[in-house]
């Protein structure tokens, strides 16, 4: 089975009433072991995510982890913990790195998948905590409308970010340094914020379109939860 259509079919309910038979509940379950991973079988709920949870970022430049707290943004971590274990981020790239700003990533490669996900929206998270140096924050253009794409900032951005309402939901506590050295050669060329209107090319074309037009990016090659 191909990747994207595993990513595709793994939203959809899986045998729900017999899932939800065998193991009594009627609330959301994550079934272990099929495909080797996690099956959400509610498929516009986000699970739970634990108080804290660490994820590893391997890239093309080293690995970065990242520390996310629940409680600086319930609704943001809980969407970062079902992407990562639902392989939404592996294979991408960063797409929009600006030295001394920010690094952004969140498309997923495929274009059917990245459809699939880019109209699944969270409700906001009242801000907790500042946009400093490290934090990793959802992008979004309008209310309530976080999804997949994600910023490590690489600088303190709190003095632009807080007010507009960008709320981070974790923190950099190794590989600082990766971040710092991914590729910028592209700045917003590649893409761009949400806010920009430039990223149609990414979900129509994908991982193709940026290889082609921007082959130097920095690749995303897994996300994957992290040891404390």
């Amino acid at each position: 089975m191909k990747r994207s259509t595993w990513l595709l079919r793994r939203q959809q309910p899986v045998s729900v009433s017999s899932m939800l038979a065998m193991v009594g509940v009627a609330a959301l379950i994550a079934v272990p072991g099929l495909l080797g991973r996690s099956v959400w079988v509610q498929p516009d709920v986000d699970p739970a995510s634990p108080a804290r949870f660490r994820v590893d970022l391997e890239t093309t430049k080293g690995t970065i982890t990242v520390e996310v707290v629940r409680g600086w943004a319930p609704h943001g971590a809980d969407r970062f913990y079902r992407l990562v274990h639902a392989g939404y981020y592996d294979d991408s790239r960063f797409f929009r790195v600006v030295k001394g700003q920010w690094a952004q990533f969140g498309v997923n490669g495929d274009p059917k998948v990245a459809a699939e996900w880019r109209g699944r929206t969270i409700p906001d998270d009242p801000p907790q905590q500042s946009n400093v140096r490290g934090t990793v924050t959802f992008a979004f253009a309008v209310p309530n409308g976080r999804a997949t794409q994600v910023y490590i900032a690489l600088t303190d951005l709190s003095a632009r970010q807080d007010a507009q309402g960008f709320v981070p939901f974790g923190r950099v506590v190794a590989g600082m340094e990766v971040a710092d050295g991914l590729n910028s050669e592209y700045g917003e060329a590649a893409g761009g914020g949400i806010r920009g209107g430039r990223q149609q090319p990414l979900f129509d074309g994908g991982n193709a379109y940026l290889d082609r037009e921007f082959p130097r990016l920095d690749r995303l090659l897994r996300a994957r939860p992290g040891s404390e």
